[in-house]
């Protein structure tokens, strides 16, 4: 079957897209497994330690509320250097932190501004890649992410054993934010040269655009309005996202509490989940060739069974004799399960998303699915603090095998499978 869409090649968007985003995730890669870290060196208990971390997904929620607005306001462009400025401001004050409190301040602001970040790349490649080749290019763009959290923290094992200090991975994600803010100022705006392209190919470059204009005027909605109007679609299906995103979150959350429990060093803990990042990034593109030849359930199954299996193995092995070795195991299986899903959630929303003004939708739905993210280190640190750790893996897993479930009926229903193009 034949399309009419032009051909599209993802080295278009490989500068203005991928750079800036490499060089946030790196920073950020860098500082998520030394959250809990560094909340345990300043004297909180693993419990609260488990909820300093949770506060970057809760600064993700909240991000979320504006986000698609600002967005559709201000341009991607601006928006993406703003969220990186944000973020450098809370960066300092969880370097400075003196209590544990400050620091979960500090990482809340760098929740914030990681959404907001986050949604601008989301809308540009929705809005400006061709749907037969969407999963590929959101899939390498989940790449692009886990190859940031790949490398992070391997800088972050190298400067904590060159500084001694646990606080030094925080210098890596300044640094990544200053450099991806003078990309981003460096490079022309992507969505204007779009936006110009289509304007010149309708004929009427003035109209165009103050229609285009016109349009995100009146669509730029709050995230709450959005949310009811297309609430069918969030509470199903959202509800299948919102448990993809807590298996995930959970990880960054679960694994270095674990590290902590059974004695491995900072920087080994660092070491560990940095293989396991490269894990997962290596199967970023695999993930996007499967979607778009196959559909979306062909990730999302295997994907889903297997982070839930690997959360309740993990939940066996913390008495264990080998449970260094088992937790080594679990972390790359849970990579592995992990990858082979790589760019699911952007796939699916880009899917469901209008395309005209993507940016008030994708908000709701990455709301959604961030309500899944902020709730899974919450529920973590609840059950670690009543009951332990190995009681807290077991019911992520639980709850993996039920996302299983909702996927694979909302799926079909929402998104079904269109015919390959060529």
């Amino acid at each position: 079957m034949s399309t009419s869409e032009p051909p599209f090649s993802l080295r278009s968007v490989a500068l203005p897209a991928f750079l800036p985003t490499l060089l946030f995730s790196i920073g950020e890669g860098a500082i998520i497994p030394m959250i809990p870290v560094a909340a345990d060196s300043l004297g909180a208990t693993l419990g609260i330690a488990g909820f300093i971390a949770s506060m970057l997904m809760l600064g993700e929620l909240f991000g979320d509320i504006p986000s698609g607005t600002v967005v559709s306001r201000i341009g991607e462009r601006t928006a993406m250097i703003g969220a990186a400025l944000l973020s450098i401001v809370g960066l300092v004050v969880s370097l400075l932190a003196p209590e544990p409190w400050v620091l979960g301040v500090g990482v809340f602001l760098i929740g914030i501004a990681t959404a907001v970040f986050a949604l601008a790349r989301h809308a540009f490649m929705t809005s400006f890649v061709p749907r037969h080749y969407r999963a590929r290019a959101l899939s390498t763009l989940g790449g692009i992410f886990r190859a940031g959290f790949f490398i992070g923290p391997f800088l972050s094992a190298a400067f904590i054993h060159a500084t001694g200090s646990i606080q030094s991975a925080f210098w890596i994600h300044i640094i990544a934010c200053l450099l991806a803010a003078g990309v981003l100022l460096v490079l022309p705006d992507p969505m204007k040269a779009a936006r110009a392209q289509q304007a010149a190919a309708a004929g009427a470059p003035g109209s165009a655009l103050r229609e285009g204009e016109e349009l995100v005027a009146r669509e730029a909605h709050g995230l709450f309005r959005t949310i009811w109007t297309y609430k069918g679609v969030l509470v199903k299906l959202g509800s299948g996202a919102a448990l993809v995103a807590a298996m995930r979150a959970g990880r960054s959350v679960l694994l270095p509490l674990w590290a902590v429990s059974i004695g491995i060093t900072e920087a080994n803990t660092a070491l560990i989940i940095g293989i396991a990042g490269g894990v997962d990034f290596a199967l970023f593109y695999s993930s996007g060739q499967i979607m778009d030849r196959f559909g979306r359930m062909w990730s999302a199954m295997p994907s889903m069974i297997g982070l839930g299996m690997g959360y309740l193995v993990l939940s066996l092995t913390h008495e264990a004799p080998a449970n260094v070795q088992w937790f080594i195991a679990v972390a790359v299986f849970l990579a592995l399960a992990n990858g082979i899903g790589s760019g699911l959630l952007m796939t699916l929303g880009a899917d469901l998303a209008p395309q005209g003004n993507p940016a008030p939708f994708l908000g709701a739905w990455r709301f959604t699915g961030d309500a899944g993210s902020a709730a899974a280190p919450l529920l973590i640190s609840l059950l670690t603090a009543v009951a332990s750790l190995a009681i807290a893996s077991g019911v992520m897993g639980v709850l993996g095998l039920l996302g299983a479930g909702i996927l694979a009926r909302y799926v079909p229903r929402y998104v079904p499978r269109r015919p390959r193009t060529t």
